[in-house]
């Protein structure tokens, strides 16, 4: 009865070894890749330039100025079908972020946001 019992405890240490054989050998294998840093193109522009890139976009998509505000970095316009606010932030890093967004029935300028992104990395020379 002895003999059996230690066989039996001889299979599950064999096994509890294999499995941490296992496991070890999975988690050696994973890989984690430190972050990368990308610079973008707009990272070392200054809030002029992406200010007037941002207001002639608007104005080359097609959007009347109806206020521009540098200070507070607001500029609102319309078009036939909607309103448009377009904000420009200066963020803690030192870079500046663009902002867009147009008010107005839904479907009746569908590519608005995409011909002012376009207009706008043109101008940004992107």
């Amino acid at each position: 009865m002895r003999t059996s019992m230690l066989g039996h405890r001889g299979f599950g240490t064999g096994a509890l070894l294999a499995l941490m054989v296992v496991v070890t050998v999975l988690v050696g294998g994973c890989v984690v890749y430190e972050p990368v840093y990308v610079p973008s193109s707009s990272y070392g522009s200054t809030y002029g330039r992406v200010w007037d890139s941002a207001l002639g976009a608007a104005e080359d998509a097609g959007v009347k100025i109806t206020s521009a505000d540098r200070s507070r970095g607001v500029i609102q316009g319309v078009t036939s079908s909607s309103d448009v606010t377009i904000s420009v932030i200066s963020q803690a890093d030192g870079r500046t972020r663009v902002e867009f967004s147009s008010k107005g029935p839904k479907g009746q300028d569908p590519d608005l946001n995409d011909r002012f992104t376009h207009f706008y990395n043109r101008r940004m020379g992107r």
